[in-house]
Order: C-alpha cells, then sequence, then structure tokens
C-alpha cells in the first residue's frame, strides 16, 4: 500500500510550489504548528509569483493566525514571490 504522506524538512523555510491550493491552507497550519515546537519563530514562506493565489491564501490564514505576530512580503531579491512570518513561542501563550 503506497502512502501520500511524507517528510517534509522543518527548517523555518516552507516551499509551496509542490503543494495543490486546496492543500497549501492545511500544510502551512502543520509547519508553522511545527516550527513552534522546533522554537522557530522567523519563517519563510515561497508562494511563487504567479498571479497570487498561493500569496492570498498564506496571507488570509497568517491573518487569522492567533500564533503570528506579524509577516510581509519578504523584502529581499524574491519580491512578493515570498511571505516571511513571525511567530509568537509557545511558551508566550501558554503552551
Amino acid at each position: 500500500m503506497e502512502s501520500d504522506y511524507f517528510e517534509y524538512p522543518v527548517d523555518g523555510v516552507l516551499d509551496l510550489h509542490m503543494f495543490r491550493p486546496d492543500e497549501v491552507e492545511s500544510v502551512l497550519a502543520e509547519y508553522l504548528e511545527q516550527c513552534r515546537t522546533r522554537g522557530i519563530r522567523h519563517v519563510r514562506i515561497i508562494h511563487g509569483k504567479g498571479r497570487g493565489v498561493l500569496r492570498r491564501i498564506v496571507q488570509d490564514y497568517l491573518k487569522a493566525c492567533p500564533f503570528v505576530s506579524e509577516f510581509s512580503t519578504a523584502a529581499d531579491w524574491s519580491g512578493w514571490g515570498a511571505t516571511t512570518a513571525v511567530l509568537i513561542p509557545m511558551e508566550s501563550d501558554g503552551r
């Protein structure tokens, strides 16, 4: 039996190019939780430039996420192809 599950490295950089738009929110939720568990507070989410579909999904999720303290379009060479976020540490929210 073949599984659709695979291990994605949790290092603070999430590249969403391999995911379908309908998977992005759940992948992002799990990835950010795993970052917090590992003490990673600064996250880079690569969504690409394209038509902005993934960027909107990512930024809408980050707006609503209670443990994201801030986020912005990456201020480096990638321009609007990536979003950076700062996570609130787990110990700060009583976990």
